[in-house]
């Protein structure tokens, strides 16, 4: 979800204006998604690289936080919509923690959308941290005993689907450390528009879009599979 800075400035507005402009994109593209059958959304938040930020815009994302997550905790279960949380939170003040711990908590039982938020995630982190939770799970064993399936269950996201697609807001080209290992071969699409004027509209053209990919997974003819989405990122 990128641009919200840049959104900001070329408004002449504190760049907390357009983190909270971003924040509130959030809801009706949750909602858009749900309706177009989408199983599984994650946002990448908050990344392992964005603590270089100034601590002023780390606290006010911090805070940011805490305020979108009181205000919609309710109305996410009641549409039953499952939150995960992924990332090493244990560098976020316990207030924060402890929220994501309630909302994961009331919603964990939900079957409708899973909507996975990454704070304090990067790809990297999570190949390792998978890594060390199959060692520690399988103390002994031979490095030959190891392959893609046993480790999947250790990734953050094990019990996901891998994305099928890919949105970037912003510009930018490039993945920055979101989801190394589990986008091999997610369809990407990368659009100019900022973060928070990415409407509902913008999801549409980025689905018809997905719609028109010839998903061959490094085969010769693509495999059969159900139709429609599954799990996107953005």
């Amino acid at each position: 979800m990128d641009g919200n800075r840049r959104w900001a400035t070329q408004r002449g507005l504190p760049q907390m204006m357009g983190h909270a402009s971003g924040a509130r994109r959030i809801r009706p593209l949750v909602e858009r998604c749900m309706a177009a059958g989408v199983e599984c959304l994650t946002l990448f938040a908050f990344s392992t690289e964005n603590w270089r930020r100034p601590e002023q815009e780390v606290s006010g994302l911090t805070k940011l936080f805490l305020r979108y997550l009181r205000k919609e905790a309710g109305d996410l279960h009641l549409r039953g919509i499952r939150l995960k949380i992924i990332g090493d939170v244990s560098r976020f003040e316990r207030p924060l923690c402890q929220l994501f711990e309630e909302v994961e908590l009331l919603t964990r039982d939900n079957i409708g959308l899973t909507l996975t938020v990454a704070v304090n995630y990067g790809g990297r982190w999570d190949v390792t941290r998978a890594m060390r939770a199959w060692m520690t799970a399988n103390p002994g064993a031979s490095p030959e005993t190891l392959d893609e399936a046993a480790l999947q269950p250790y990734f953050s996201t094990g019990d996901m689907p891998d994305p099928d697609l890919l949105i970037r807001t912003g510009g930018e080209v490039r993945v920055s450390n979101f989801m190394l290992w589990q986008m091999a071969y997610t369809e990407m699409y990368f659009t100019e528009t900022l973060f928070p004027a990415f409407t509902v509209q913008r999801l549409d053209e980025s689905l018809v879009w997905f719609a028109g990919r010839n998903r061959r997974f490094g085969a010769s003819d693509p495999p059969p599979r159900e139709p429609g989405l599954r799990s996107a990122s953005a």
